[in-house]
């Protein structure tokens, strides 16, 4: 399974900010829409990301408030990406390697789209269920052996 099959069923909504955000805005964005990551674009690129961790971090550093920070001075500037064409077990070993639950999805220098921990997880639960239910219906069509 590729990463254009977790998008094609995930769909392609995507909520993007610019680095000059605020941290309140881009964080009440984030309540409104209950979503975890919001893109960072700058000039049609991508230039980060802002998750829950660079809130939190943000938080616990200014006793629980966020300031009047510009999503420049907090964001993850330098995120961890994929293409379509990378495959599940990949991004997951990619994510679990550097704790990373948000991937932007990249084809060249053009946002594709984000995918989540929770979206490759439910893929992959997904996949095996099929698998699953494949191999049940084979070994319920099993012929009889046949005794001389």
């Amino acid at each position: 399974m590729k990463v254009s099959d977790i998008l094609q069923i995930k769909g392609n909504t995507l909520f993007t900010v610019t680095p000059d955000t605020s941290l309140q805005l881009a964080v009440r964005t984030m309540a409104e829409h209950d979503i975890g990551s919001l893109v960072v674009m700058e000039y049609g690129e991508l230039v980060g990301m802002l998750t829950f961790r660079e809130i939190i971090n943000t938080l616990a550093a200014n006793n629980g408030s966020v300031g009047t920070f510009s999503l420049r001075k907090v964001m993850d500037d330098a995120p961890l990406t994929c293409t379509m064409e990378t495959d599940v077990n990949e991004v997951r070993r990619m994510m679990l390697e550097r704790h990373t639950r948000y991937l932007p999805v990249m084809d060249n220098r053009t946002l594709m789209g984000v995918i989540s921990f929770y979206d490759v997880a439910k893929a992959v639960v997904e996949e095996q269920s099929f698998e699953n239910r494949m191999l049940k219906a084979y070994i319920r069509d099993w012929p009889e052996e046949k005794t001389d």
